[in-house]
């Protein structure tokens, strides 16, 4: 859900048939067997092998002759497909049919739920980050949440792929979630489903500042960044003094956007790189030349949830010191999974690599550290009574320009910040309510006014 995804060509014959129990677990599983005969310790492998499937023959037997309730095959043998998957780590799963078909939707940038991409922690679904202007970012949902209830139906035992399933239905029909966060008693959040889609750029000018915002990388990611960039030149012209890339609650997506969205900023050297087991499943991805911004200056706003796809942008920024990176610590998602269809079966998700930024870092569990770091915060205006100038004083030199009255700043002043994301002020030109957002435009500004300072 979170992850960056590549897919592989469709297999060419089905896995499994209609074959009895102990049969059909061979077929699945049977590619293990030994390609040299003579080897020994292949044969011990096999043997192992073919013992571990007739236990597990021997445990389906048992279960669809003695369950309390009669349970279909396809529902027993997808639910251990599910299982051996799930075993693996958190985003490696199986997808039925109508899950594969509902996934390809979503990667296009359209489909019917709450608007939440979740993962999968201690047996209940943990929030990745709610998406802008969707139910569950409407509703207050946050990166970390953790939903222990559907309805009043406990998880606890559902895979990711089932709960997901839960949460989708009719859109106008609703659903109540229940909510643990943090020390806070667990509560109860209503949510109405409705159709969702992922506009995912946004962009304004604030000033003499570019704002991007790319809220998941889906197939319109990288274009909707170069329509942003060019409107946003049109708009300021010389008076541009940078650009912020906000990639905040970003929970990332498919791997080649998060690559070209890098490369629409660097000229030259390595993106990011795949390790997997096998040499075949590693590669290196480097930059093309052609920066979108001409080398206009980038702060990047990262946080909690920022996952997956975001942190390689934000990491192959970073380690090239083409922007400076702002924020909070992101969610430390560094690996990779690979759609692989399994022709009229639908499709499992496996992880397949990590990925590395191009300094050989592995955020896997760590996440990227932010340059400069700034915590979501509340700020006030404090009042103050006016104190006596030197203007005030009695027989006080006059200014040679002949004023005496001070300059006004051009930057707006922040009012309060929510919560850390820009979707609130979104639709208030000129106008920053947002702390970390307004700390980036300090920044950029600091920075334009540094390099174009004129010496005397």
């Amino acid at each position: 859900m979170t992850t960056p995804e590549t897919r592989l060509p469709f297999l060419r014959r089905p896995l499994v048939r209609r074959l009895g129990a102990t049969a059909a677990v061979v077929a699945l599983l049977g590619g293990l067997a030994v390609t040299g005969a003579g080897q020994l310790d292949a044969q011990t492998n096999s043997s192992e092998t073919y013992r571990q499937l007739n236990l597990f023959g021997a445990v389906f037997e048992r279960v669809r002759a003695n369950y309390v309730e009669e349970v279909s095959e396809e529902k027993l043998f997808e639910a251990a497909i599910n299982g051996m998957l799930a075993s693996l780590d958190p985003h490696s799963s199986f997808l039925n049919a109508k899950q594969h078909r509902d996934m390809q939707v979503q990667t296009r940038g359209e489909f019917g739920g709450l608007g939440i991409e979740v993962t999968m922690e201690a047996g209940l679904v943990k929030v990745v980050s709610p998406i802008d202007d969707t139910p569950a970012a409407k509703a207050g949902l946050q990166p970390g949440d953790l939903v222990s209830h559907l309805d009043g139906e406990p998880i606890l035992g559902l895979t990711l792929s089932e709960a997901v399933e839960k949460m989708r239905g009719k859109v106008g029909s609703e659903i109540t979630l229940t909510i643990r966060r943090g020390e806070v008693e667990p509560f109860d959040v209503k949510l109405e489903r409705a159709v969702i889609t992922i506009r995912s750029v946004r962009h304004r000018a604030i000033g003499d500042i570019g704002y991007v915002r790319i809220t998941t990388f889906n197939e319109q990611a990288t274009s909707g960044l170069q329509e942003a960039v060019a409107a946003i030149r049109g708009e300021l012209g010389d008076r541009l003094h940078g650009y912020v890339i906000d990639l905040r609650n970003n929970p990332g997506g498919l791997l080649d956007q998060a690559i070209s969205v890098s490369d629409a900023f660097l000229e030259r050297g390595e993106i990011v790189s795949t390790r997997g087991r096998d040499e075949e499943n590693s590669s290196r991805n480097n930059a093309e030349p052609g920066d979108i911004t001409a080398g206009a200056p980038l702060v990047v706003l990262i946080n909690g949830g920022s996952a997956s796809a975001s942190e390689i942008v934000a990491g192959a920024l970073q380690d090239h010191r083409r922007a400076i990176v702002l924020g909070t610590q992101s969610f430390g998602k560094g690996s990779v999974q690979t759609i692989i269809p399994l022709q009229g079966y639908g499709a499992m998700r496996l992880t397949t690599a990590r990925y590395y930024t191009p300094s050989g870092r592995s955020i896997q569990g760590k996440g990227i550290t932010p340059d400069i770091v700034v915590e979501p915060a509340t700020i006030e205006k404090i009042a103050q009574q006016r104190g006596r100038r030197e203007a005030d004083l009695r027989g006080a030199l006059a200014n040679p320009d002949g004023s005496t009255a001070p300059q006004k700043a051009d930057s707006p002043e922040p009012a309060d910040a929510k919560d850390g994301s820009a979707a609130s002020d979104a639709d208030k030109p000129g106008e920053v309510d947002d702390y970390q957002l307004a700390r980036a435009i300090d920044l950029l500004r600091g920075i334009y006014l540094y390099q174009n300072r004129v010496v005397n």
